[in-house]
């Protein structure tokens, strides 16, 4: 392990020059000399501070329209030198290499390029060549050398220079090493990913914003979050987000966000337990409770409407953990932020995530995102009772949730309400009798509902079933072998069927 170093040349190189100056000037007064190019020596230089020129180093002018500027031995000798190997001391005296302790660099915005629409010869001139290969020495050579990889790293640096001076010690510099390779990782991602198109043909993810979790999804388990969460949400007040909680958020944001008319719902572990659609956001909200106000405790609210007073005060008589919305009004505010653990949080307009992973055995399943819902002119009626209007919004309605809930699913509605479901049972005759005894318990009159599915009816069962229970329309899938039988259960007892051709399975 090397003792501290001193800086004494640094190499500078950036587009982002927020929060640079104050770093130079301390630099300079550390006795540090600098070293740049273009843009860079330019802003170093209004600053009134000396820099040289890397073309008077290496003898050559910046070249090919800027590709080149400082891939030279002359600057990579100076990184990657060992300064305490005599070899490496010989050859740079040799060939009048100077040493360069410190390199501040970062990247070509390709990420940005690529997000902003552009053509794909643009796309590819925004592949860094010279600052990558900076950052890889640099951080390679961290024994010696100090690697600055992107502005997040500008205040520790400043940090540093403040406490200590121009000196580092080892620690200092492996971990700015670390970071530079998580720049370098990430950037290297984003540009095979952009190439692969959405093929697949390798997977490479990477993430910034790294946040350490109370937990993960039990106590004696570590628990982490990659990923900038305040781009999707603002936290306006509640305790620190938990593994579970984000489960919970993002079941929660994926099912309201099939729901174009104003509508609440309550989530209980990844599922709805009560989720209705109507004109009134209060009328929502109750209808929702109703439908299993006991498993409301302690759960994820979610609506796409911005919350008001009156609905607000009739939330606030229930113990809930998380809850979500476009927004809220100033005095549904106070009064949700009466109690302080609450986690209170306004959904951000973002981009849908269209790429689902998931670890497990020794590898990682990616798959599209389930983001189909089904239209009324996909519907298939194969029953000679036809579905009503009012029939056909119920089964569209049930059929939203019941792809958002965990297989195997059955989902009974009426009116735009959640009656109750079965979910996450090893057969679908169980989750209908979980789904027809949760109904009765909480007094949901079923004559007349309808019944959504998240796979097909292997036998027809589930449709007597169902009848049995007062269903009158049902939808599912459809491919079974026996559809026929269920079809021709619901012909001779009179209950509208309706096929999507989608099976929404969810594990």
């Amino acid at each position: 392990m090397s003792a501290n170093k001193v800086i004494k040349t640094a190499l500078v190189s950036v587009y982002h020059k927020d929060g640079l100056d104050e770093i130079l000037s301390r630099l300079h007064e550390q006795g540090v000399t600098f070293l740049s190019t273009g843009g860079t020596q330019q802003f170093i230089e209004s600053l009134g501070l000396p820099c040289d020129a890397v073309e008077d180093l290496t003898g050559y002018p910046s070249i090919l329209g800027g590709r080149v500027k400082t891939l030279h031995p002359k600057v990579f000798g100076g990184i990657l030198t060992r300064r305490d190997l005599e070899m490496d001391k010989q050859q740079c005296a040799e060939y009048e290499i100077p040493e360069i302790d410190l390199v501040i660099v970062d990247l070509y915005p390709f990420e940005q390029t690529v997000a902003s629409g552009a053509e794909p010869e643009a796309i590819v001139e925004k592949i860094d060549i010279g600052g990558i290969s900076l950052i890889r020495a640099a951080a390679k050579n961290f024994n010696d050398v100090v690697i600055v990889a992107s502005k997040a790293q500008y205040a520790p640096l400043l940090n540093i220079i403040n406490e200590k001076g121009a000196e580092t010690s080892w620690e200092d510099r492996r971990w700015f090493a670390k970071e530079a390779f998580a720049v370098s990782s990430l950037y290297d991602s984003a540009i095979f990913n952009w190439f692969d198109g959405g093929e697949g043909s390798q997977f490479r993810a990477a993430m910034d914003d790294a946040k350490t979790l109370r937990y993960g999804e039990n106590p004696h388990q570590r628990g982490f979050f990659y990923g900038d969460f305040a781009e999707m949400f603002e936290q306006l007040q509640g305790k620190e987000i938990s593994y579970n909680n984000l489960l919970d958020i993002d079941a929660a944001v994926s099912l309201i966000g099939d729901f174009n008319e104003t509508t609440f719902a309550i989530l209980k572990h990844n599922n709805a337990c009560g989720l209705a659609s109507r004109k009134v956001l209060i009328d929502a909200w109750k209808d929702a409770l109703a439908g299993d106000p006991v498993s409301a405790f302690g759960g994820v609210l979610v609506t796409n409407t911005v919350v008001d007073t009156a609905t607000a005060e009739e939330i606030n008589k229930i113990f809930f953990e998380v809850i979500i919305a476009p927004d809220y009004d100033v005095e549904a505010l106070k009064i949700l932020t009466s109690k302080k653990n609450r986690i209170i949080l306004i959904q951000k307009e973002v981009p849908v995530v269209k790429r689902q992973f998931r670890s497990l055995l020794n590898g990682v399943l990616a798959q599209d995102k389930d983001l189909h819902t089904e239209a009324p002119a996909e519907l298939k009626s194969v029953t000679s009772a036809v579905p009503t209007d009012a029939q056909i919004e119920d089964l569209l309605f049930a059929n939203k949730i019941v792809k958002h809930s965990k297989s195997n699913s059955i989902v009974l509605a009426k009116n735009k309400q959640l009656c109750a479901s079965g979910v996450g049972q090893t057969s679908r005759v169980d989750a209908l009798r979980q789904a027809i005894e949760k109904a009765g318990s909480f007094n949901m009159d079923l004559n007349g509902a309808v019944m959504a599915s998240d796979a097909y009816f292997p036998f027809p069962d589930c449709v007597e079933i169902a009848d049995k229970a007062g269903v009158k329309a049902v939808i599912h899938p459809g491919g079974s072998i026996n559809d026929q039988k269920s079809i021709d259960y619901c012909n001779e007892n009179r209950v509208a069927m309706v096929l999507t051709g989608f099976r929404h399975f969810k594990h």
